[in-house]
């Protein structure tokens, strides 16, 4: 594609004030729709958490084995992440989502029947492509349905989504571990719960329109304004269309999003470091040691098997309850302030957790101050690197490039998460739980430095002026 503006007088009139009426509830409900795929991912990532000692037990795992387990649904992420973005670029993103929903319902079946650990290994990598293809495709398809005004908000509804499907597994989890624990094949009864909200997911995108964005790029205005008037008033929707085709008009010609048109331009290149800066920092959180053996860190602070399934669901519950506060505060708050306090926070409370676990006496006393750190650590970073990192990923790529775009820095962000949690069990098996979170706290000052010197304001503006604003 182009990637040097075309000159132009032209500038995008002010938007009409937003109204609220049937328009906003018919918003509401298709998001609400739409981030089944964030509660799908948040289960199926954290479902594991508890089933570790089921599945222990049932196919005797090392701690290398283990991590394969853990990690295999995080290597079909990185594929999933990196192709259906391009594929939600070529056939719309209506149409991507209701194909993972079967991909998630399927992926889940083949898990629950799995006789070895290698067959659940690949069932899992079989899950991420879907788990990677919902985290690219679900928030750029509620960015580009959001008003400018509450597009952090209604963009950050998925990773609330994320953590409640998290919170629910782990919730599930302690159920059926205090019911049924005692059974080795208990894994195969938490694992196929996941095969309800697929389903949901499914039937509600047949009632779902397609992003009118995206219908704006490929020339089908008259459907796109239509799907406008859906969501919003009549005078808002044609300013908006009005606004979208004015950006393709000064986009020039387009082809089809290829990787070296990210690299094409130095604004562009910008642009990816920043995407792929963002997606190393969230991940280098250590939040996904948590969320995947956080029932096993605690057992090794000093709770009993059931004390830590219990405990655990705390901390989904704090996860919840900051995603619901910076949900509030997203779109009041600048990107670079919550970021920038969330990585000071996260590196404060692994430090922490590091020398409590050295200077805390063994007992129930080391377990408490464990637990209320590790929450901490939870709460801060849910409650703003979590959903700003998947709101600006969504946000920085130009509408053309934005599929391709977020694939590559998902991509990124799937590929370091996958070396982190197949990583931990064994940096915690040879060096203990202490130096392992001094690790993450130092990391984490790294990312403080990059958010503070490479990262850009993007809230308050639209997807369309951020552009041109990024081009400048």
């Amino acid at each position: 594609m182009s990637t040097t503006p075309a000159p132009s007088s032209a500038s995008p009139a002010p938007l009409p004030a937003l109204t609220l009426g049937p328009h906003s509830r018919r918003l509401g409900r298709i998001a609400v729709v739409a981030t089944f795929g964030g509660l799908l991912f948040g289960y199926d990532t954290g479902v594991v958490n508890g089933a570790l000692d089921s599945l222990g037990r049932s196919f005797g795992l090392t701690p290398v084995t283990e991590g394969a387990v853990v990690s295999a649904i995080l290597v079909g992420a990185a594929v999933g992440a990196f192709f259906v973005g391009r594929v939600s670029d070529a056939i719309g993103r209506r149409p991507t989502i209701r194909a993972l929903a079967v991909l998630f319902f399927v992926a889940a079946l083949v898990c629950v029947v799995s006789a070895t650990w290698e067959v659940l290994a690949a069932a899992r990598c079989l899950l991420g492509v879907a788990v990677g293809g919902a985290s690219v495709t679900v928030p750029v398809f509620l960015a580009e349905l959001a008003p400018t005004e509450q597009r952090g908000g209604l963009v950050s509804r998925n990773e609330l989504a994320i953590v409640s499907g998290q919170l629910a597994a782990f919730t599930i989890n302690a159920v059926i571990g205090s019911v049924w624990g005692q059974h080795d094949e208990v894994w195969r009864v938490m694992l196929s719960v996941a095969a309800l909200p697929a389903v949901a997911l499914f039937v509600g995108m047949l009632r779902v329109p397609e992003s009118p964005r995206w219908l704006t790029a490929q020339g089908r205005d008259d459907e796109a304004l239509a799907v406008l008037r859906q969501v919003r008033s009549h005078g808002r929707a044609e300013a908006e269309l009005a606004e979208a085709r004015l950006l393709a008009a000064q986009g020039g010609e387009a082809a089809r999003a290829r990787f070296r048109d990210l690299v094409s331009a130095s604004w562009l290149r910008r642009v990816l470091v920043v995407g792929v800066g963002l997606a190393v920092a969230q991940q280098l959180t250590g939040i996904n040691s948590i969320m995947y053996y956080g029932t096993q860190v605690l057992q090794q602070s000093g709770f009993s098997q059931s004390g830590a399934l219990i405990a655990n669901v705390g901390a989904g519950v704090v996860a919840v309850v900051a995603m619901v506060v910076a949900l509030r505060v997203v779109d009041r708050v600048g990107r670079r302030t919550m970021l920038i306090v969330g990585f000071a926070g996260i590196a404060v409370f692994h430090l922490l957790i590091g020398l409590s676990s050295v200077l805390v006496p063994e007992g129930t006393t080391r377990a408490v101050v464990v637990l209320v750190f590790v929450i901490c650590f939870v709460g801060t970073m849910q409650g703003t690197i979590g959903p700003l990192v998947w709101l600006m990923l969504s946000e920085i790529f130009p509408l053309r490039l934005r599929g391709v775009g977020t694939g590559v820095t998902v991509l990124v962000l799937w590929t370091t998460n996958f070396t982190v949690s197949l990583s931990f069990p064994v940096l915690v098996a040879s060096v203990g739980i202490s130096t392992t979170f001094f690790v993450f706290a130092l990391l984490n000052v790294g990312s403080l430095v990059f958010a503070v010197t490479r990262v850009p304001e993007t809230s308050g503006r639209s997807l369309e002026q951020l552009e041109g604003d990024l081009r400048g």
